[in-house]
């Protein structure tokens, strides 16, 4: 009992874990490190933006957008015509009394309609590269909170285990005193009830390093890597300076903003092809042929132009103004979102720097201290069992909010990374149709 009690007193941040032996490990997939035997942060990251459906998707959009922008900048087919006219059908005529004509036929676009239509299908790959950019950043941000989720949970149900530990050996212990008549039977049931919740509270961290483990391998879009042990420590000191990079300096290139600006031009650009529509393309034809009953050769010339009486595109025109001012709203909404998802990280980012610090300059000094000065006590008869056991406890489960303070700072931390460094950390695919 007193062994188990000595163990809790450690040092903030620093906790006692179970050490897996080589036997225990899995193997692990050529794709993680056999150095290590673990997966590594940098590594998730890896294999997320290699294997992550949703990027595969989307760079599969980026290769789609590409092609179409090469279709749309292409003239129509040429048409090859053939004709026979005055082709005498009684009286003993045949084919080579007919005129007869051979030439081709072109539709040719009003001027500027293929041009914008080259720019509208640049604009798409640009906004399909975009959205791709924008894919990778929360791909890293979802990997890297997922992935303190695993360690922290590692790290409760280690601390959890160390608690159940002690419950059974104070448990243990009281059951003996009271036996012995030495203790009341009340002893015994105030140390088994500790015992109970330490165990219930060890299956919930259990269950939830399960989840965040299945989590973190749909993410990397690596099912088998479930049961892979990560390597790493939640940091316990923040990066202040994230705080520093106002949102005047990265909101205009994060991903998300580009993505929304780019879907804007698109529009702008559909409009503007739109206000053409109604002008109508010219199909020219040229062909060349003889008289039938002369022999003599001729050329003959076709020019066609629609009439925009009927349809003058006035819907798509409609639609095109629209979608712009969508496109407008869409881009202000963004910005908004993003403004008050800095503010809401901001706050959390400060909020758990200041409660991580205040655990481990001061929370967990004075707890520890106590636990020493109880055991002590308790070794030279001045506190009583419970007393200990209280204290225990209390150590132990300030021990489990500083992890889950440690979680807060890293996942909001995170958070702020993917605003302040997200258009630092793009790498979008460029693709010139």
């Amino acid at each position: 009992m007193r062994s188990l009690a000595c163990s809790l007193a450690i040092s903030g941040g620093c906790f006692l874990g179970f050490a897996a032996q080589p036997s225990d490990l899995p193997v692990l997939p050529s794709s993680v490190s056999s150095a290590t035997n673990v997966l590594t942060l940098e590594e998730a990251v890896r294999l997320a933006l290699e294997n992550n459906p949703e990027l595969r998707a989307s760079r599969g959009r980026i290769d789609a957008a590409a092609g179409r922008a090469y279709q749309s900048k292409l003239w129509t087919n040429p048409e090859l015509i053939f004709s026979a006219e005055d082709w005498p059908v009684s009286g003993g005529g045949d084919f080579s009394d007919a005129k007869q004509t051979i030439g081709a036929a072109q539709t040719i676009p009003f001027p500027g309609k293929k041009n914008l239509d080259r720019h509208i299908g640049i604009s798409g790959v640009r906004l399909s590269e975009a959205e791709l950019d924008l894919r990778r950043v929360e791909r890293v941000r979802d990997v890297k909170s997922t992935f303190y989720q695993v360690l922290a949970a590692e790290r409760l149900v280690e601390v959890a285990g160390e608690l159940v530990n002690v419950a059974e050996s104070s448990a243990a212990t009281a059951r003996k005193r009271v036996a012995a008549g030495a203790a009341p039977d009340q002893e015994q049931l105030r140390a088994e009830i500790p015992l109970e919740q330490a165990r219930i509270e060890l299956s919930g961290f259990q269950q939830e390093l399960t989840t965040a483990r299945q989590t973190l391998a749909l993410l990397l879009g690596r099912p088998d890597l479930t049961e892979v042990p990560v390597a790493g420590a939640l940091r316990e000191t923040a990066d202040l300076g994230l705080l520093e990079q106002g949102p005047d300096q990265w909101l205009p290139n994060h991903p998300s903003v580009l993505a929304v600006k780019t879907n804007r031009d698109r529009a702008e650009l559909e409009l503007r092809r739109a206000r053409l529509e109604p002008y109508p393309d010219v199909r020219m034809g040229l062909a060349g042929g003889r008289i039938g009953e002369t022999g003599q050769s001729i050329l003959q010339l076709e020019l066609s132009v629609p009439l925009p009486i009927i349809d003058r595109s006035k819907g798509k025109k409609q639609e095109a103004q629209a979608n712009v001012r969508i496109a407008e709203a869409d881009q202000v909404a963004v910005e908004q979102r993003l403004l008050r998802e800095w503010g809401t990280a901001s706050k959390r980012f400060r909020t758990a720097v200041e409660q991580v610090t205040n655990y481990r300059d001061r929370i967990l000094p004075k707890v520890n201290e106590a636990l020493r000065l109880v055991q002590t006590g308790f070794e030279q008869g001045k506190f009583g069992f419970m007393d200990l056991l209280d204290t225990q406890r209390t150590t132990a489960e300030a021990r489990l909010t500083y992890q889950q303070k440690l979680l807060e700072l890293n996942v909001a931390q995170a958070e702020l990374e993917f605003l302040a460094l997200g258009a630092i950390q793009s790498e979008p695919k460029k693709i010139k149709p």
